[in-house]
């Protein structure tokens, strides 16, 4: 990064050349139970590096637009950012098979070490070194997705016509039911659902509506459809990992598991606190589990279709999704 950017940033110059190595990360939105992995792992990590690594967590997009996170990483602009591949059409294209709907599990642990499977396989760790000079390093997992909004859903046939925020592969699951999918950015939700540009926004359930102050703009929000969303993970340049200490790396596996404790637990407390909120100010909608049943009986063709795309394209996209269905079998247990 160039000095006077740094500067611009707020980082002072003498801060940033004691250390060794230093990551500016780049985070959309504000601190929120999301961001405890990525707090966690800096604590960890600079602990271990005594003086020698630094992370500096950039919130509210500092660094530049969240939807150039890859671009901007590949092309040297900043070592290290949060991606969510939603955000990225067609750029992890083997990665979005953890977008399918109906496939992670919706315990927050068991889905913790699917993902972490998964960022560990050959073909994963290729993709992002070949398309993106990136190396997973930071696990943020997300809870399952409910809906908050101003159109009341309890059934897949009230979903005809309503505008409803959700990721690409998770909304093909919605569209067999009449919705009108609409990908909107985490920070533009609010406006979004004021001004009428969509009827429904899908978040991880509890945080999110909280951390983004949605329920202030919302009539209802569902209980039981606990479907998949997004796939998000941290990502540094393999320039800047190569160059981080190497105490600092080998301490990484141990600071992955702290921050998975540490979201969970995240998490957990997000929920104590804004679900009771949600229960005052808003008509909560359970969704009865026949209901979840049939958004999720489609679910079986469109990873047939993912397959056969990735299939199509060269990639190893049956691998990758018995893969998945293995991981998902073996930790749900």
């Amino acid at each position: 990064m160039a000095l006077g950017a740094v500067v611009a940033l707020g980082f002072s110059v003498g801060a940033v050349s004691a250390a060794e190595s230093t990551w500016n990360f780049n985070m959309w939105g504000g601190k929120r139970a999301f961001t405890a992995g990525i707090e966690s792992i800096k604590a960890d990590l600079e602990k271990v590096g005594g003086g020698s690594f630094k992370i500096n967590i950039n919130y509210g997009d500092a660094l530049g637009p969240r939807r150039q996170n890859p671009d901007n990483i590949k092309d040297g602009g900043f070592e290290a950012g949060q991606m969510c591949i939603g955000y990225y059409p067609n750029k992890f294209p083997l990665l979005s098979v953890m977008e399918l709907p109906f496939l992670l599990p919706t315990d927050l642990a068991a889905r913790a070490k699917v993902e972490m499977d998964v960022m560990h396989h050959p073909a994963i760790e290729k993709e992002l070194a070949d398309r993106w000079n990136m190396k997973f390093f930071g696990p943020a997992f997300l809870p399952a997705y409910e809906f908050m909004g101003n159109k009341r859903i309890e059934t897949t046939a009230d979903m005809k016509g309503v505008k409803m925020r959700i990721s690409g592969l998770n909304a093909k699951a919605l569209q067999v039911f009449g919705a009108v999918p609409t990908m909107v950015t985490a920070p533009d939700g609010y406006n979004a659902l004021d001004r009428g540009t969509i009827d429904m926004f899908g978040f991880p359930y509890s945080y999110a509506f909280g951390a983004y102050k949605l329920y202030e703009v919302s009539k209802y929000v569902t209980e039981g459809l606990a479907m998949g969303g997004f796939m998000c993970f941290q990502g540094v340049s393999l320039d800047a990992w190569n160059k981080t200490p190497e105490a600092v790396r080998k301490a990484m596996p141990a600071a992955q598991a702290t921050a998975i404790e540490k979201m969970i637990v995240a998490y957990e407390t997000a929920d104590k606190k804004w679900i009771p909120i949600f229960h005052k100010r808003l008509e909560v909608v359970q969704v009865a589990a026949s209901e979840r049943a049939k958004l999720a009986s489609g679910a079986g063709k469109i990873w047939a279709e993912w397959e056969k795309a990735q299939n199509g394209k060269g990639r190893p996209g049956s691998e990758m999704l018995k893969f998945v269905q293995a991981s998902v079998a073996k930790h749900s247990k």
